[in-house]
């Protein structure tokens, strides 16, 4: 078995991803943001290291699932806390003209050789939610994040998901404190559960 959650910054995706883990005894697949060496940078001056931060993501990633793919993935359940098509919702955010034709020839040939996931759970909130997220876990890179960015990133999300051919449970994580009620993490492991018995798309 091969769940992703997905979802925006700050929506509580490494929560829910060590929780489904834990539930299914599932190894944990989180991905690797403080590593990136542009990504501070980019924070501080978007369009100058844009295409470095995106290229840098997309590498990494890549490298990390295919790596899942060869070696573990069909030897006992995963659960990852991003989708390899996150990557290309943030650079068509973030990238223009060549630098994005360049990106996603890259991204078209890199997606192919990836294990397609089971289930992905995708963690919806608006920006305001998020911004206490953010601000609660205290990176310092990301303290200057601002609204519309955020609201932004979730439009796109939703419009990605409203087209995405796998099967998706769609999660607004304003409704579940997983993390400190029990009652809420009994729920969203009995959703996750029910989603992954339904042979149709679940909304």
């Amino acid at each position: 078995m091969y769940l992703v959650v997905e979802g925006p910054i700050g929506v509580g995706k490494t929560s829910l991803t060590r929780l489904l883990a834990r539930e299914f005894g599932a190894r944990v697949n989180l991905e690797i943001v403080e590593e990136n060496p542009f990504l501070a940078a980019f924070y501080e001056n978007p369009s100058a290291f844009a295409f470095q931060v995106q290229v840098f993501f997309l590498l990494s990633r890549f490298k990390q699932l295919q790596a899942l793919s060869q070696a573990e993935l069909f030897a006992g359940n995963v659960v990852s806390d991003y989708l390899f098509d996150k990557d290309f919702i943030f650079a068509a955010m973030n990238l223009r003209d060549h630098e994005f034709s360049l990106y996603e020839d890259l991204y078209r040939h890199l997606k192919p050789r990836l294990a397609r996931p089971d289930l992905v759970v995708y963690l919806r909130a608006e920006s305001d939610l998020l911004l206490a997220r953010i601000a609660q876990r205290g990176r310092p890179f990301e303290q200057a994040m601002e609204s519309a960015y955020l609201a932004d990133l979730t439009k796109r999300y939703d419009e990605y998901f409203r087209t995405y051919d796998g099967k998706v449970l769609f999660v607004d994580a304003s409704e579940y404190d997983y993390v400190g009620n029990p009652s809420d993490e009994t729920a969203i492991l009995r959703r996750v559960r029910d989603a992954l018995h339904d042979e149709l798309v679940v909304s």
